[in-house]
């Protein structure tokens, strides 16, 4: 017979005693206490439950449409990837893959594990694993590649979206935290802790030292072009979701730990300590970053044109809200509880406006440009359209030249009659 231990989360076993299991029935079953408070929060459970799977559909759609046409893409037209990689700009964002991914398993863990139980928390597990291996090795290849001959550039063309490879390990990170809490096996969620560090330290550290280079690079050369302003709040992702990533991390080796006997019985009360001081002094961090970003809008407001790059504006404030959150109820307090609420209803309100100014700039079709492609080889190009003045001045061109070899007495394309030579009969 299966232990009922092994059937539930480390978290549950710690927190559940001999003495705080209730009294059971006749019947076998435990009696259901009347509680007013969790009657009143019944309805709001459903809605958020409602609301997680709506979104959580809508997010499995979107990835699944935005993957399944650039899979199209690629399979059609495959020099566009050889070109696409080359580009010092564009190969940036497959670090965006992985990290939408890793969504759809944060959804999947926050909607179907708890009413699915323990096959869905593997499943969640084994999508995991995929998604760290396909996030360092964007982190590694595109670290590779930007220091290769291909991807030579300028300081004053640096960019904070050189984070977003980066940034996908530290987002596989942070989803490693959230499957180890609801592993039902402690040996698999301590290596799920123990992999989480490690790409934790693979990737954080890797942020600061590029964050470094973008200061540089806004100390002497100043804001960057209107086009891609809003990549100033790209330093809050690392900041936000490492702050995070390292204090949940810490909850769950506290709770893991000591039922696994790893290392000292102290050391995952240390682990969840150090968690919290360093997600708060990166939080403090952000707080300048965001301070920063805010005055570069502020001086490119005037005419800051709409494109896909708007879109970084949900991610890091996104995560940079969930770390105030979180911070405000490991101390707990009301004020970051309440800051990160409104951080959060901003996002939602950025997310809505983009979202629809996404949706008519795509319909309208002048929203998606790949830069990229002016690289490709001539016979890739798709050839510009005539217009009437430059068919005038090509049949002008034609009328020119033949009049030049009529004055030579050549005359273009004229028929003439073969001589007639006189025969004797």
């Amino acid at each position: 017979m299966d232990n009922p231990a092994m059937t539930v989360p480390a978290s549950a076993r710690l927190r559940s005693s001999p003495s705080s299991t209730s009294k059971t029935g006749s019947n076998g079953t435990a009696p259901k206490p009347s509680n007013p408070q969790m009657e009143a929060r019944q309805p709001e459970e459903k809605v958020q439950t409602v609301t997680n799977i709506i979104f959580f559909v809508l997010n499995v759609c979107l990835f699944a449409a935005a993957f399944s046409i650039s899979i199209l893409r690629y399979t059609i037209w495959p020099e566009i990837w050889g070109v696409m990689i080359l580009d010092p700009n564009n190969s940036l964002f497959l670090g965006t893959v992985p990290m939408g991914f890793a969504t759809i398993i944060n959804m999947w863990i926050a909607v179907c594990v708890p009413a699915w139980g323990a096959w869905s928390a593997y499943f969640a597990w084994a999508l995991w694993m995929l998604d760290s291996i396909a996030a360092i090795s964007v982190t590694v290849s595109l670290g590779v590649l930007l220091m290769s001959e291909s991807h030579q550039r300028s300081l004053d063309t640096i960019t904070a979206a050189q984070l977003l490879p980066i940034a996908a390990t530290i987002v596989s990170s942070s989803t490693g935290s959230q499957v180890a809490e609801v592993l039902p096996d402690p040996q698999h969620a301590l290596g799920t802790i123990i992999a989480s560090y490690v790409m934790w330290g693979l990737s954080v550290p890797m942020a600061f030292a590029v964050m470094v280079i973008y200061f540089q690079r806004l100390a002497l050369h100043k804001l960057p072009a209107r086009e891609v302003i809003v990549s100033a709040f790209l330093p809050l992702g690392p900041l936000g979701l490492g702050g995070y990533t390292i204090l949940n991390l810490g909850r769950q080796a506290r709770q893991t730990f000591p039922v696994t006997n790893t290392l000292d019985p102290m050391a995952g009360l240390f682990a969840y300590h150090l968690g919290f001081f360093v997600a708060l002094i990166m939080w403090s961090w952000g707080l300048l970053w965001f301070a920063f970003a805010l005055a570069a809008i502020h001086q490119a407001s005037p005419g800051l044109p709409f494109n896909n790059g708007w879109w970084g504006f949900t991610f890091p404030l996104g995560v940079y809200s969930i770390s105030t959150v979180n911070i405000g109820l490991e101390l707990p307090s009301r004020f970051f509880r309440v800051l990160g609420t409104v951080f959060g209803t901003a996002v939602i309100l950025l997310w809505i406006v983009i979202a629809a100014r996404t949706a008519k700039g795509a319909w309208q079709g002048t929203l998606f440009v790949a830069p990229c492609l002016a690289n490709l080889e001539p016979k890739y190009k798709v050839p510009p359209e005539s217009s009437e003045e430059d068919e005038k001045s090509e049949l002008a061109a034609v009328e020119s030249t033949g009049s030049e070899e009529t004055h030579r007495g050549t005359p273009p394309d004229i028929d003439m009659e073969p001589e007639r030579v006189p025969t004797n009969r």
